[in-house]
């Protein structure tokens, strides 16, 4: 059986070659191009791939936005960003809008035919660089915290409650700082 994949990618170039690159290769099948993001989500739902090769940058409505709305009407479908972007942001919210993967551009063909194998089977695949950039954000609010040693406890108190997302009026009911008037 052949992985079905699908292309969402506005640069009809990088569209007509990596279709081409997926139809040639054994155990692979192009279901589908898509243009733009409003295009995918209208027929994506309908040809049902198995995994979705899709660029941020597109025209109109953006790839993380596109993955967003699609995950929820292909909860099965495997998501990989495919892009020339490598700045953490792109990274994260690619991935919290629910892509697996996130590949740059320049991936050589036969890694991205492994890469295709890789999601389809249950794993998530990206570039040693892109590892490594999420390996470093992980690390970079430890020394953040280690920064912290001029607070006085109420400070780092009212610091951790704000890192874990609460808001300031939360905040100050829980440390009894709100006026009863």
């Amino acid at each position: 059986m052949s992985i079905r994949v699908s292309i969402v990618e506005d640069d009809a170039g990088v569209r007509t070659s990596l279709a081409r690159l997926i139809d040639r290769s054994p155990g692979f099948r192009c279901l589908s191009q898509h243009s733009s993001a409003e295009q995918a989500l209208q027929e994506l739902p309908v040809v049902n791939p198995e995994v979705v090769l899709m660029d941020i940058n597109l025209t109109g409505l953006n790839g993380v936005e596109c993955v967003r709305r699609l995950k929820p009407l292909l909860p099965q479908a495997q998501i990989i960003m495919l892009t020339v972007y490598q700045n953490t942001e792109h990274i994260f919210n690619a991935l919290a809008a629910g892509a697996t993967g996130y590949l740059l551009k320049q991936t050589p063909p036969a890694e991205l035919l492994a890469a295709i194998r890789d999601v389809h089977g249950g794993g998530s695949p990206m570039s040693s660089h892109i590892a490594r950039k999420i390996v470093q954000s992980f690390q970079k609010p430890a020394a953040a915290v280690r920064e912290t040693g001029n607070l006085s406890p109420r400070e780092a108190e009212v610091l951790d409650l704000l890192a874990k997302g609460y808001l300031y009026k939360e905040i100050a009911d829980q440390m009894g700082l709100r006026s009863r008037a």
